[in-house]
């Protein structure tokens, strides 16, 4: 008798789990496939320490095949899913198709950068999503010090040494403490009279992290302002411009760095797989099936999954959600199989959240209890050590480096502005150019790295952000208004629509991983 086949779309935190917890529930009693962009699980968490410099971007990859004994892996990314013919069709990280058939299914595809319709957004800034923005960000802020420190003009260098995040949610707040110090310490080597450089926190909330608890978000605040970061709320960015931000304030930001973290939305594949939706969520039962299929499971970012301590509501779009979900959705692929216990219904219990804030600060409310300084940051490190399901030692030995010695001030430039465009289905991949023209034609168009995620209408038009001149560009191919890459194996026109979705009614709810 054949095992059952079971599909897991994603390997973020909701996939990761299901698969984990399906293949210790099975043992090897179904076939389980994992089908990924990427050969690793990101701990999106650790993701402003990479960009600051405090860890190396290999220490928050988790190898999939290294730690999912029993599970195969398939790289790919999904283009369109055949709820009849159950069958999942995808494109290869080199161009090629295929596709895999199911028994059972599981849809934890995440979530991308969220969009909102401000002129000149998605031409100027970066979003916080993946390794390839978070290495973009940390070459791009060290480019914009150094530029700054050998530029005869005033404007030109106030402008360079100035960075503005918009979203005080938990991305943008850990972003803006972890690269504020990463500058200060720049500015020390390179710009001359003490000039410090500019961080700018948006928010039109009335409080920076107005998601958690109210302590939590005075203590991120204090320490804050106390580095001198110019935090703003009930303020947001109305324009983006090459030269600068045009707040709703009506002042003008003369800058070069525009990080996004207002929050994010579900992947574009959820609404292509033609269920109903919530805000762009596929909405399942507490049993995280999907109402008329079945066969079909959902978990993450990409569901609405019930609120059962809130009747009514839906949970939040967080990885403490994700990775709980991921479990019980393995569980129940296993009680559907006839391969373990009977299927239960996700419920949850808050244990808290932790912000590290950089250094020795941190601030975080474990069981409900609220701490700030060093106590908080020994639970936050303590948890997201805990947290990992690989690179423990690696992770720590960085820390303690960290502490003693002073960071590497250096641009690899391996990641050029125009490969991170801000409205992208797959930040977890860089754009690559494509294959050079045969010689006295144009050069070729760029293609995406994961071809059936990139959004119809192509590369953002307009000059691009930190001065990069166009002959950087592979093939000698200007910065602008370079043409989209080609489709996938099964469109994925349903993207846009998603996008002005979520454009239209923003989930409030929709903030990144970094409760406990």
């Amino acid at each position: 008798m054949s095992r059952p086949r079971v599909v897991i779309v994603g390997a973020g935190f909701a996939g990761y789990r299901a698969a984990r917890t399906l293949a210790r529930v099975t043992r090897g009693r179904a076939q389980i496939t994992l089908l990924n962009p990427t050969d690793y699980f990101l701990y999106l968490p650790l993701l402003p320490q990479v960009a600051a410099g405090v860890l190396e971007a290999r220490r928050v990859t988790v190898s999939l095949a290294g730690t999912l004994p029993g599970v195969r892996l398939l790289l790919g990314e999904a283009g369109r899913v055949d709820l009849d013919a159950r069958t999942v069709h995808y494109t290869d990280p080199e161009g090629g198709t295929g596709a895999v058939g199911y028994d059972r299914l599981v849809l934890a595809v995440g979530s991308v950068n969220k969009l909102l319709p401000i002129p000149g957004v998605a031409e100027h800034a970066h979003g916080f999503r993946g390794l390839p923005e978070a290495l973009y960000l940390r070459d791009h802020v060290t480019r914009q010090v150094e530029l700054a420190a050998v530029t005869g003009d005033p404007d030109t260098r106030a402008a360079r040494r100035t960075f503005v995040v918009v979203g005080a949610g938990y991305t943008g707040t850990e972003v803006a403490a972890q690269m504020q110090m990463l500058t200060d310490g720049l500015a020390r080597r390179h710009l001359p009279g003490g000039t410090r450089p500019r961080w700018m926190l948006l928010d039109v909330a009335p409080r920076v992290l107005p998601e958690m608890d109210e302590r939590l978000s005075r203590t991120a605040d204090r320490v804050l302002r106390a580095r001198g970061v110019d935090v703003r709320m009930g303020t947001s960015v109305k324009e983006a411009t090459h030269d600068g931000v045009l707040l709703t304030d009506g002042e003008f930001v003369a800058s070069r760095t525009l990080v996004w973290c207002v929050g994010v939305r579900p992947d574009p594949l959820v609404e292509a797989v033609g269920q109903p939706l919530e805000r762009g969520r596929l909405i399942v039962d507490p049993y995280l099936q999907v109402p008329g299929r079945p066969e079909v499971f959902a978990c993450g970012d990409a569901a609405a999954v019930p609120d059962l301590e809130h009747p009514g509501a839906f949970t939040p779009m967080t990885a403490q959600h994700a990775w709980r979900q991921g479990r019980v959705a393995g569980e129940n692929v296993a009680a559907a199989l006839g391969l373990g216990r009977r299927r239960r219904a996700y419920r949850h219990r808050d244990l808290g959240f932790a912000v590290d804030l950089g250094g020795v600060h941190a601030a975080a409310n474990p069981f409900g209890v609220p701490l700030s300084g060093l106590p908080a940051g020994l639970v936050t490190r303590g948890y997201h050590l805990a947290a990992l399901p690989g690179n423990r030692v690696r992770v720590a030995a960085d820390w303690l480096l960290d502490a003693v010695l002073p960071r590497q001030g250096v641009q690899l430039g391996l990641v050029r502005s125009w490969a991170v465009p801000l409205d992208t289905a797959s930040p977890e991949l860089p754009r690559v150019p494509a294959d050079p023209a045969p010689a006295g034609t144009a050069s070729g168009a760029p293609r995406s790295a994961g071809p059936a995620r990139t959004r119809p209408g192509g590369e953002p038009a307009g000059n691009q952000p930190g001065g990069e001149p166009a002959k950087n560009q592979p093939g000698g191919e200007p910065a602008k208004n370079q043409p989209s890459a080609p489709g996938p194996s099964g469109p994925r026109a349903a993207e846009a629509e998603a996008q002005a979705q979520a454009q239209a009614d923003p989930d409030p709810d929709a903030e990144a991983e970094g409760d406990t």
